[in-house]
């Protein structure tokens, strides 16, 4: 005799609430699956074009005389400007560890930043 595939019959209840949307799950894993593929690769995180737009907003605020960038010079300023975010991250992950968390929080990043003088007006 063969197999045969039994499949549960549907309920009344679930038949009337087939509007309800259910909550999606995510498998266990898959967060460090994708550290791990971000790790691995070598192109940049943050889009080229609105870190261009923020670099040029925030050069017309403190200099109207530089209004032109190279786009070595752009590169190279959101390569420099991805590490030291990722750097800061890293220590604010150390942060939450001692403190026996695995959730990076607000004070984990204020505490970095105190201990390394990121973002301090010098």
């Amino acid at each position: 005799m063969g197999r045969v595939k039994h499949f549960p019959r549907p309920s009344k209840s679930a038949a009337n609430n087939t509007h309800e949307k259910k909550k999606r799950r995510f498998k266990r894993g898959t967060a460090l699956q994708e550290i791990r593929k971000f790790q691995k690769d070598v192109k940049l995180l943050i889009p080229y074009a609105p870190f261009v737009r923020c670099v040029r907003e925030i050069t017309t605020q403190f200099s109207s005389l530089v209004t032109r960038w190279t786009p070595e010079a752009l590169i190279s300023l959101q390569e420099a400007a991805e590490d030291d975010l990722i750097r800061m991250f890293e220590a604010g992950m150390l942060c939450a560890r001692h403190a026996r968390r695995i959730t990076l929080m607000k004070k984990d990043i204020e505490l970095t930043r105190r201990l390394t003088g990121i973002g301090r007006l010098r």
